[in-house]
């Protein structure tokens, strides 16, 4: 199991090369591509089996397209939870949140600008149900949180390389397992950028903090299962003394073929 490593990453700000910048530039793109898609499908007077697809879809293209610049966090939950395992430096992880809440206002406002008022429909903002507290709402965004991180952990590990190839899609199925489950509960937010979006878009900030605290406080305690209990082991290394031993075995087994060579 591997050490964190915590990193303040001001000496990303020094390098000659351009792939913090890049990588910022990769998450605003993914959230913008996020809020434009899937909550232009909530402005259709569709069921929760369509918008579910709809987020799924837009997180898997958004990784796709943007993953080898920045990872394709794509969200302040998944952020968070890669910076308590040690996987970004706390300056790379608060510059990704502010430009995943800056992509993700831009492509909702994109949406608004595009279509009449009478489309709408909300724009996809997430909203509590009548009849859900925001202290269940906590719980319903923690849990989704949980399995989304939960899952970007288990398609990413180092330790299971085949696992990088499916990643997008794997994340993209956890989103939409997620809608399938909860939107008709909390709107199925899982996504702190996504809802600031939404919630800017619309001035609606009602129960905001819950779609923050949920899925961060959810995201943080599926990294902590993860790199804790879940991580997939290294292989194992080969035993040097082993490996140092059947070297001067073979050696002597070649001499021992070229002196019976010489005595021919």
């Amino acid at each position: 199991m591997g050490k964190p490593q915590y990193s303040l990453g001001f000496n990303e700000l020094k390098t000659k090369e351009l792939r913090l910048w890049q990588s910022l530039i990769g998450e605003f793109v993914g959230n913008l591509i996020l809020n434009f898609f899937a909550c232009g499908a909530c402005t259709q007077p569709e069921n929760g089996l369509f918008k579910a697809l709809a987020f799924g879809l837009g997180v898997f293209m958004a990784i796709t397209i943007v993953g080898h610049l920045s990872g394709g966090h794509v969200n302040p939950a998944v952020t968070i939870g890669m910076l308590v395992a040690g996987r970004v430096s706390l300056l790379r992880a608060l510059l990704y949140i502010v430009f995943q809440c800056l992509g993700a206002i831009a492509g909702t406002a994109a949406v608004r600008t595009l279509i009449d008022e009478d489309y709408y429909n909300g724009l996809g903002h997430t909203s509590l149900a009548s009849n859900i507290t925001e202290l269940q709402g906590l719980g319903i965004e923690f849990f989704l949180g949980l399995v989304l991180v939960l899952t970007v952990f288990g398609a990413c590990d180092p330790n299971k390389p085949d696992s990088r190839f499916t990643a997008p899609l794997a994340i993209g199925m956890a989103v939409a397992l997620g809608h399938l489950g909860t939107i008709r509960y909390t709107g199925a937010s899982m996504n702190p950028a996504r809802t600031v979006g939404t919630a800017f878009a619309t001035d609606n900030w009602e129960s905001h903090w819950v779609y923050w605290a949920g899925p961060i406080l959810g995201g943080v305690a599926a990294a902590l299962i993860y790199t804790q209990v879940l991580e997939a082991k290294a292989p194992p290394k080969p035993n040097e003394a082993a490996e140092k031993y059947r070297t001067h075995a073979d050696e002597r087994e070649l001499r021992k073929l070229e002196g019976a060579r010489d005595y021919a």
